[in-house]
């Protein structure tokens, strides 16, 4: 993990071999669906943001298995930390969702084989309702006049591993078919979006309350 000099990163893993050794990084080794608020927000009372990254496994036990709301209940727990720790500035949650959720604060209209596939997903997926309930407790619940939390769930596409940070295109809404015309977007590029909202504050004015969507550039 390259960590930008002057920034401490704490992270909670479940395994500590999870991260290579960093003078910078504290890991923190427990299951976070378990933690308690009072727990969780003594881990995120120094923090001035808080970035969730979960996902369900791609297992039978993973998709259809307690929990079904990791996500959300993970996320339900972050913000009550952070207010319950009644600090006087406010803290950044950036939540990393996907291309497949639509943000139902601004007209977006996926094209129809998108929204048919959602559609059954949604039924039949955990995961994606836990994905799409994530945010909208992020829209409707945190909103965008919290005194404590400002908020941005950022959506990649279809995830790919790169060694490096390349060239990529951040956009309002997604102009690719999440479905069956998804564009590639690369894990160390999503985190090298992320620490942006963090460290830059032109960056962060730009997305806060809004759900970027990030590509590859082709």
């Amino acid at each position: 993990m390259i960590i930008p000099q002057g920034v401490e990163v704490r992270a909670i893993v479940r395994t500590l071999d999870s991260f290579s050794d960093n003078p910078s990084l504290n890991k923190i080794k427990a299951s976070v669906h378990d933690l308690t608020s009072s727990e969780m927000a003594m881990h995120t009372k120094d923090c001035t943001a808080v970035v969730s990254c979960l996902g369900h496994n791609l297992t039978f036990k993973g998709m259809f298995g307690k929990p079904r709301l990791l996500v959300t209940d993970t996320l339900q727990c972050i913000c009550n930390a952070i207010i319950s720790n009644e600090r006087e500035d406010v803290v950044k949650v950036i939540l990393m969702n996907t291309t497949g959720n639509s943000n139902r604060d601004i007209p977006e209209t996926p094209p129809f084989s998108q929204r048919f596939v959602i559609a059954i997903l949604r039924t039949l997926l955990p995961p994606h309702v836990d994905n799409e309930n994530a945010s909208d407790y992020l829209r409707t619940q945190i909103g965008k006049n919290n005194k404590a939390i400002e908020w941005a769930a950022v959506r990649p596409d279809a995830l790919v591993d790169e060694n490096e940070v390349t060239k990529y295109n951040v956009h309002t809404s997604p102009i690719r078919n999440a479905i069956f015309d998804s564009g590639a977007t690369s894990r160390i590029n999503v985190g090298n979006f992320i620490a942006q909202l963090i460290l830059n504050e032109t960056t962060w004015q730009k997305w806060k309350g809004k759900m970027p969507v990030i590509y590859n550039n082709a």
